[in-house]
């Protein structure tokens, strides 16, 4: 069985690490623009704040490793075009510029995201740079060694951590967003007020509600012009967001209308023997009921396993995701899974939410720290769409808990009386989960007794 990879990072990696598990058999070939594999951009920000000094550290696989299991690993390559319905791919080498075909039996893309980059006049300046990739990476540092006023555009979770590092290696940041408030696709204001607060304490100037009009410099940037002012600015890292890097099977499968490939539940295309995995995909979103385009490196590495599992007979079925994911920023720890209420509403669902502010621990205990955690719940049938928390303390992984719980229609009923151990050290004898689905509950008895009670 011959088959052909596209891309390397989680999905691409997780696929080849798999086959070569259960199928040894197989002749494998990867076609990787880069020079590298397995790269976890999700540590650039910690590469570049130097809590991370080794890169080296930012890899789980190496193309030597593959290359010793006998992979053939066609790195700096290029894929031109792919023929799907004959099965066969051409690839150039970027170095030599020479072109080659390649047939295959299977076919498994991988091809990953790339970052939005609005045509804004001045991006070809020196210092405007993307933030994607170990390239990048090395870039920003090189970069920022030699620089005092570094602009962010996008406030995201990249965009966020990027602000954050600059800030503590002393640089004079500003952050751009189009959008009113940082995270607001994520969580609520009430987990991103705190946020905004601690940047604003420490410097960092927020221009949010301002969308970047052109980039000012004569060889490198030194202006950033928005809609509402202008910022100083010796570099710029552009964190806008992602878009599914598919260009090249555009056509011949089916996708979502921003290019995301889609998928049935064994990852296999609309064609057969054509395989897709991460973030080029769209998966189904538990929280939705409904195929979205959720680029995370969790989802990358399910999906890449199950494109192994399910490649000669579809056996293992993947169960969706709830896009959970977390953030630490300063002293905040903060996680979110499913949806928000405004992302809830947006996408048709009638939705209330609970919220406590509580201290975890029982009064008596002589240290504490205050939890701030929100439920989001379709109205109708008490189904558990969303989660939030944010605390000085870590209480991410309630949120896993949570993601679990709407992976399984789990109601607010059900999460309120569900078993969680109590332990003065860890929580109180009501947990704030518990604690959490009773303030939804009692929500919802009390529009019972308004409609019930005659006037």
């Amino acid at each position: 069985m011959r088959v052909a990879v596209i891309g390397c990072t989680h999905a691409g990696t997780a696929a080849i690490n798999n086959i070569l598990n259960l199928y040894p058999d197989a002749k494998i070939d990867v076609f990787e623009k880069n020079d590298n594999v397995s790269f976890l951009s999700c540590g650039i920000a910690l590469y570049v704040g130097g809590v991370v000094n080794d890169p080296n550290g930012l890899f789980y696989a190496s193309v030597e490793q593959f290359e010793k299991q006998g992979v053939r690993m066609h790195m700096n390559h290029e894929v031109t075009s792919c023929d799907i319905n004959n099965k066969q791919l051409q690839a150039r080498d970027m170095k030599t510029n020479e072109t080659k075909d390649y047939n295959y039996d299977k076919l498994i893309i991988t091809s990953g995201s790339w970052p939005v980059t609005p045509p804004i006049s001045g991006s070809d300046l020196e210092n405007v740079l993307l933030c994607k990739n170990f390239a990048h990476a090395n870039e920003i540092i090189k970069r920022s060694e030699s620089v005092e006023n570094v602009v962010v555009v996008g406030a995201g979770y990249i965009g966020v951590e990027l602000v954050e590092a600059f800030e503590q290696n002393g640089k004079n940041v500003t952050l751009i967003d189009s959008e009113e408030r940082i995270l607001n696709r994520y969580l609520d204001d009430t987990f991103t007020a705190p946020v905004e607060t601690t940047f604003t304490e420490r410097g960092v100037e927020l221009a949010l509600g301002q969308t970047v009009s052109k980039f000012e410099g004569t060889n490198a940037v030194e202006k950033v012009i928005t809609d509402k002012g202008e910022y100083r600015a010796d570099l710029v890292v552009m964190c806008i967001g992602f878009r599914p890097n598919t260009e090249l099977v555009k056509g011949q499968i089916d996708m979502l209308g921003n290019g995301a490939i889609i998928v049935d539940e064994y990852m296999q295309t609309s064609v057969k023997d054509v395989y897709a995995a991460g973030d080029c995909c769209a998966v189904n979103y538990n929280a939705t009921k409904q195929p979205a385009y959720i680029p995370l490196a969790t989802n990358a590495v399910r999906m890449g396993t199950l494109v192994a599992h399910n490649l000669v007979t579809p056996v293992l079925a993947h169960p969706g995701t709830q896009g959970t994911s977390g953030l630490k920023i300063y002293n905040h720890n903060i996680a979110s899974t499913g949806l928000t209420e405004s992302a809830a509403t947006l996408a048709g669902l009638s939705v209330d939410s609970a919220y406590i502010e509580d201290q975890y621990r029982p009064e008596f205990m002589p240290e504490n720290a205050l939890i701030q955690l929100k439920l989001v719940y379709e109205i109708e049938t008490h189904r558990i769409v969303g989660a939030q928390v944010i605390s000085d303390a870590d209480f991410t992984q309630a949120i896993n808990t949570i993601s679990v719980g709407i992976a399984n229609n789990m109601t607010i009923e059900q999460l309120a009386l569900t078993d969680f151990f109590f332990q003065p050290h860890y929580n109180k004898p009501v947990n704030y989960l518990n604690q959490v689905a009773l303030e939804a509950m009692a929500k919802e008895s009390k529009k019972v007794n308004k409609e019930t009670v005659p006037a």
